[in-house]
């Protein structure tokens, strides 16, 4: 992971809902990856999330607290919960996001990361 991430300036983090806190296995991964020395350090980061009721707003919350002991910088606007569950349909039955307003929320959660990026290289 180390090798991989290393090559990356930025992240986008996507979170399931699980009982409001990150799931185990992201948890992992984000714990094995800022090991030394840790990859996940001065990288921009990003966080969409989907789920039922508040479209995980709480475990995004909570990956918010933990990247601050692994020293990601989040982006702060806009922000993407996602409720899954809410009529229109938001993904067909193959899994692919189908809703155009998520579309384009998702798009500018996209372009703020990149501006957001360049920014800290300095290059905006």
């Amino acid at each position: 992971m180390g090798r991989v991430k290393s090559k990356h300036i930025s992240l986008s983090f996507s979170n399931l809902l699980f009982s409001a806190i990150a799931s185990a296995p992201l948890k992992n991964a984000l714990d094995w990856a800022s090991r030394s020395p840790n990859v996940w350090a001065g990288k921009p980061a990003a966080i969409v999330s989907a789920g039922g009721g508040h479209g995980g707003a709480k475990s995004q919350y909570h990956l918010r607290q933990i990247g601050v002991f692994l020293d990601l910088h989040f982006i702060n606007k806009p922000e993407f919960f996602l409720n899954a569950f809410q009529p229109p349909a938001k993904f067909n039955s193959d899994g692919d996001l189908i809703d155009e307003d998520a579309k384009n929320r998702l798009l500018a959660i996209l372009l703020s990361l990149k501006a957001f990026t360049l920014q800290l290289q300095g290059k905006n």
